[in-house]
């Protein structure tokens, strides 16, 4: 992680700022950028990517990756007819 102050913070304070925003959004910080003005403190953070699993629903089910499947489900899933997404602005 990296932080930038510009102003007076000493470290307590800088983790104080940490640990508040990981907290709250339960996320970890990529970059914190503390500005000090007097008894005023402006935070500009950056959070790392999150990583996330594709879910999908099919026959009824939430399911995430395939790769435990028999292999009737599977096949399931392949014969399924699968649609286009379009705008909207074909029809006008």
């Amino acid at each position: 992680m990296s932080i930038t102050i510009t102003g007076n913070a000493p470290y307590r304070e800088q983790q104080a700022y940490v640990d508040y925003l990981e907290k709250k959004y339960n996320r970890k910080l990529k970059t914190l950028d503390i500005n000090i003005d007097g008894e005023f403190a402006d935070l500009n953070y950056e959070f790392e990517p999150m990583a996330f699993e594709r879910i999908r629903r099919i026959t009824g089910y939430l399911v995430g990756a395939m790769d435990q499947w028999n292999s009737a489900k599977a096949a399931e899933e392949g014969d399924r007819v699968k649609h286009a997404v379009t705008s909207g602005m074909e029809m006008l």
